[in-house]
């Protein structure tokens, strides 16, 4: 007998699964600007991840049962509101978006930024605090500088903190890795 579940219906389905007990890790991914997608689905395959991939537009992965694109309207925020309302607790989320790792964390879900730093509820404070500060300066005209570009060091601190978050979650829930 074959299934067929509509996308909110599967997810519905992953939800009670969690709250049942079984325990599911998933990555999801703020997709549209991120630099590392091919780094996380390298690290997702190896620990025999799901990998969500939220994006305004459509984009090309690679062809794995455990990637999925979903593209939302286009909108501010559509893509940050799917995420937070489907993550769960102890999923992982990839975005350099402040406000979404914010809405991630209260969720229960670990949160990590493009260059690797991990956001937590002891540092997502401060970080909403300088990027509110930022723009109003932006607003105002004063001049400040961008990101810098993302380099080498980023990439690598990235992986590291993905693959030291994905192991201290299995080991938190009793898998070994």
């Amino acid at each position: 007998m074959q299934y067929i579940f509509s996308r909110i219906e599967y997810y519905s389905i992953i939800k009670f699964s969690r709250q049942a007990g079984s325990f599911l890790l998933d990555i999801y991914i703020d997709a549209d600007a991120c630099p590392v997608k091919q780094e996380i689905f390298k690290v997702a395959s190896r620990y025999g991840l799901n990998v969500i991939l939220v994006s305004n537009s459509w984009m090309r992965i690679p062809e794995s049962s455990r990637i999925e694109l979903v593209v939302v309207d286009k909108g501010a925020d559509v893509a940050d509101d799917w995420i937070v309302e489907n993550v769960t607790r102890d999923d992982i989320v990839i975005s350099g978006d402040i406000p979404l790792a914010s809405r991630c964390l209260k969720s229960g879900a670990l949160v990590i930024g493009n260059t690797g730093r991990p956001f937590t509820d002891d540092n997502i404070g401060n970080a909403l605090s300088l990027r509110n500060l930022l723009t109003d300066l932006r607003e105002q005209g004063v001049m400040t500088s961008g990101p810098k570009p993302f380099s080498k060091q980023d990439r690598s601190r990235f992986l590291q903190a993905l693959d030291q978050m994905i192991v201290r979650v299995r080991r938190i829930n009793g898998i070994k890795s």
